[in-house]
C-alpha cells in the first residue's frame, strides 16, 4: 500500500472519528473548533498527494469551484426540505478526480453551506457523511465497478445516499438527540430516517441521471487535457 494510502485511510477513519468523539464530549459551543480541526485533518492527506510533484495551481482551483457549486446546488434548493443535488455534485467530483478529492469536496462544501443553513454539533457529522459519498464515488470508479451510463450512475448515487450516507447522518441523530441509548430508540431513529434519506437518494438519482454524464465528461476532458490529478486516477 503507498504511503498516501495509508496516510489518507488513518486520517479519515483515525483522526477524524476520534475528532467526532471528542466533540460530542465537550461542553459549550465548540462547532467551530471542531469543524476547524476535521478540515485541517480533511486537508492533510489531499496535500500529501501532492508531495512527490509539485502542486498545479489548476487543481486546487477546480477543487474550489466544485466545493461552490456543491454549496450553490445545496442553497439552490433550499425551498424543498430533503431534496438537494449537493451529493450528486460531490460524487461527480469523486468519479472524476478520485476518492481524496471527492471527499475533500464533499466535507469543504457541508462545512461551506451550513455558514447558511447554520452550524452545530452535527456539521462534523456532516462534513464526514458528505465526504464518504464522494471517497466512496471515487473509489468506484477507480475498481472499475461504475458503468459510464447515466442509469448506471444513478443507480449508484441512489444506494450511496440511501446506504451509506443517510444512516451515517442518522447515526449523528442517535448520538446528539437520543435521551437514551436502547435498541428502541435507536431503532426508531433510524426508521424515522429511511423517508428522508428516500428522498434525498432520489435527488441524487435523477441530478446523476439528467446531468451526470454531461458533467463528468466536461471534467474528465479537463482532467486529461491538463494532466491533473493523475496519482489517484492512474
Amino acid at each position: 500500500m503507498k504511503k498516501s494510502t495509508l496516510f489518507s485511510l488513518l486520517a479519515i477513519f483515525v483522526l477524524i472519528p476520534l475528532t467526532l468523539c471528542l466533540g460530542t464530549q465537550v461542553k459549550g459551543r465548540w462547532d467551530y473548533l471542531i469543524s476547524t480541526l476535521i478540515i485541517i485533518e480533511l486537508m492533510l492527506p489531499f496535500f500529501f498527494r501532492f508531495e512527490s510533484r509539485k502542486p498545479q495551481a489548476r487543481e486546487l482551483t477546480v477543487i474550489a469551484v466544485l466545493c461552490a457549486i456543491a454549496v450553490a446546488s445545496r442553497l439552490a434548493f433550499a425551498w424543498i426540505p430533503n431534496f438537494k443535488p449537493i451529493f450528486a455534485v460531490i460524487m461527480i467530483a469523486g468519479f472524476a478526480f478520485g476518492q481524496e478529492s471527492g471527499f475533500l469536496v464533499g466535507a469543504v462544501s457541508a462545512f461551506a453551506s451550513n455558514l447558511f443553513f447554520g452550524q452545530g454539533l452535527y456539521t462534523p457529522w456532516q462534513m464526514l457523511a458528505f465526504g464518504v459519498a464522494g471517497l466512496v464515488a471515487g473509489l468506484l470508479r477507480k475498481q472499475k465497478v461504475l458503468l459510464e451510463k447515466p442509469w448506471a450512475m444513478g443507480l449508484t448515487g441512489f444506494f450511496t445516499v440511501f446506504l451509506v450516507v443517510g444512516p451515517l447522518l442518522d447515526t449523528c441523530s442517535v448520538f446528539l438527540a437520543a435521551n437514551e441509548l436502547n435498541a428502541k430508540a435507536v431503532l426508531g431513529i433510524y426508521m424515522a430516517g429511511v423517508p428522508v434519506n428516500l428522498s434525498q437518494a432520489v435527488c441524487t438519482f435523477l441530478t446523476l441521471l439528467l446531468v451526470g454524464k454531461p458533467f463528468l465528461e466536461k471534467l474528465d476532458r479537463i482532467r486529461v487535457k491538463y494532466g491533473m490529478m493523475e496519482a489517484e486516477n492512474g
